[in-house]
């Protein structure tokens, strides 16, 4: 007989000889399944979910879940209802992207977050679509908290034209002359010369 080593080596040596078989035999036989790959719409699947994870290490922040979405893309509401929507979630709307970003971490797994985070948006999505409801109408959307960056234009004096070029190719020379004229006359302390002594 042989050593438990030896066994071991043979098992490996027979499952890798069925994966082979596998591959050769039962593979092909798949491609009668396929089907040509379609893109998801966005209006059927409005909701972008992003999640964290460090790769099987435990991390605190890995129960956090995000969930973006357009109101544009929720076809079931009108636009006094998104605008209704759109006050509700208050400063989690972007107006310079058009889009909705909610996170949640309160809860310990990512799957608990996702769950809230769908029970909210399906929540506001209720309180909008509410007849009965207050509409908010006479407040105004609040964009506030959206701090827009300045854009400035680009100073076209800073633009290198090839007169700019010979220019500064000119005051790069002086530059150099009046750098080796000053370690000639031992006005600089030369670094090399410096060494060799």
């Amino acid at each position: 007989d042989i050593s438990a080593l030896g066994h071991r080596e043979l098992d490996q040596h027979r499952e890798l000889r069925d994966l082979v078989r596998l591959a050769a035999w039962e593979m092909p036989l798949l491609s009668t399944l396929q089907k040509p790959f379609t893109p998801p719409q966005r209006a059927q699947t409005p909701l972008r979910w992003r999640y964290t994870t460090y790769m099987g290490e435990q991390h605190p922040a890995q129960a956090k879940v995000v969930v973006e979405f357009r109101p544009k893309d929720l076809v079931e509401l009108n636009e006094k209802q998104r605008e209704k929507l759109l006050k509700l979630v208050g400063s989690r709307w972007d107006p310079l992207r058009g889009v909705v970003r909610m996170s949640s971490e309160g809860f310990e797994t990512q799957a608990q977050n996702k769950r809230y985070l769908g029970d909210v948006i399906a929540s506001l999505i209720a309180e909008a679509t509410d007849p009965n409801a207050d509409s908010f109408e006479d407040i105004p959307l609040d964009t506030r908290h959206v701090k827009r960056k300045p854009q400035y234009p680009f100073p076209p004096h800073w633009l290198l034209t090839e007169a700019r070029k010979k220019e500064l190719e000119g005051l790069r020379r002086e530059q150099l002359l009046e750098e080796g004229g000053k370690v000639e006359k031992n006005l600089l302390v030369s670094g090399e010369a410096a060494i060799e002594e």
